[in-house]
């Protein structure tokens, strides 16, 4: 009987089992390196709304800092104005960038003299571990719980 070319069954299982367990292995890895990645991006956004709340209050002296993102974010800008300031990207104005949410909080004062932003993962252990804060001392902070105010004790990044 003549031998026949090609691979045996078994000699495929094998090579699919390597490859499952290579894959097995990379996974996690990769979810890491995204989860980083998000943490990065929020930490950024956090930075960015802390510049924009300083430009806010220097275009608007008379209102001080802003209550919302909207306000800093906007999409009539011709021209801009108290409510949409147009200093921000529309995704970050939404409260909403790179598997983390934004919320402008505390806000008090008139013209307004505090605020906190506060970055939360979308999907914790998933999108990110770290929690993100700012206040008007543009000091970029975070936590591995949620932050409700964002206050010196906060870990300094």
């Amino acid at each position: 009987m003549p031998k026949q070319k090609g691979f045996s069954l078994i000699e495929l299982l094998i090579v699919v089992a390597i490859i499952l367990i290579i894959a097995a292995l990379a996974v996690p890895n990769f979810l890491r390196s995204r989860m980083a990645a998000n943490e990065s991006a929020a930490a950024g956004a956090v930075r960015i709304v802390t510049s924009a709340q300083i430009s806010y209050n220097s275009t608007y002296p008379s209102v001080g800092f802003a209550s919302t993102l909207t306000a800093l974010g906007g999409s009539n800008c011709n021209p801009p104005s108290i409510t949409s300031a147009c200093i921000i990207d529309a995704p970050l104005a939404a409260g909403q960038r790179s598997g983390y949410d934004f919320v402008i909080t505390n806000v008090s004062g008139t013209p307004a003299s505090t605020y906190n932003v506060i970055a939360t993962p979308s999907s914790y252990n998933s999108s990110g571990t770290k929690y993100f804060c700012a206040n008007e001392d543009s000091i970029l902070r975070y936590s591995f719980s949620v932050i409700s105010t964002c206050t010196a004790s906060i870990s300094a990044q």
